[in-house]
């Protein structure tokens, strides 16, 4: 099946636009936890190696500066995983990012099939 699962964050670019920051992981690399497959890294841990590399995939210099100046929870973020009974990916993100342009984005940036995953909240996701 096409798609990965990951975490990620939206970093507000303006008013009504926001940046994805994004780290993924094939299905065939995932991590088997129970019932799902799941990224191997925490929110934590990558957003200090971006911090210490100063390099983030695809990112400009604003953004560089954004991750010196903050800590990973300051921003809206989630994880998205695969359920394996389902065949189904589950996105788990803040509220905030549910917007369906966003969303839409997400799903194209983890190569998520469409009808393949749904959105869903979570509380340990808020910035």
């Amino acid at each position: 099946m096409a798609g990965s699962v990951g975490i990620f964050w939206g970093i507000p670019e303006s008013r009504n636009t926001w940046i994805l920051l994004i780290d993924s992981t094939s299905l065939e690399e995932a991590d088997p936890y129970g019932d799902f497959l799941t990224h191997p890294r925490g929110h934590y841990e990558v957003w200090e190696q971006w911090k210490e590399r100063h390099a983030v995939p695809s990112a400009g210099k604003s953004v560089l500066h954004t991750i010196d100046c903050h800590e990973y929870e300051d921003f809206p973020r989630g994880r998205i995983v695969y359920e394996v009974k389902s065949k189904r990916f589950i996105v788990y993100a803040d509220q905030r990012l549910q917007q369906k342009s966003i969303v839409a984005e997400i799903a194209n940036k983890f190569g998520l099939p469409a009808g393949a995953f749904v959105v869903r909240s979570d509380l340990h996701y808020r910035g």
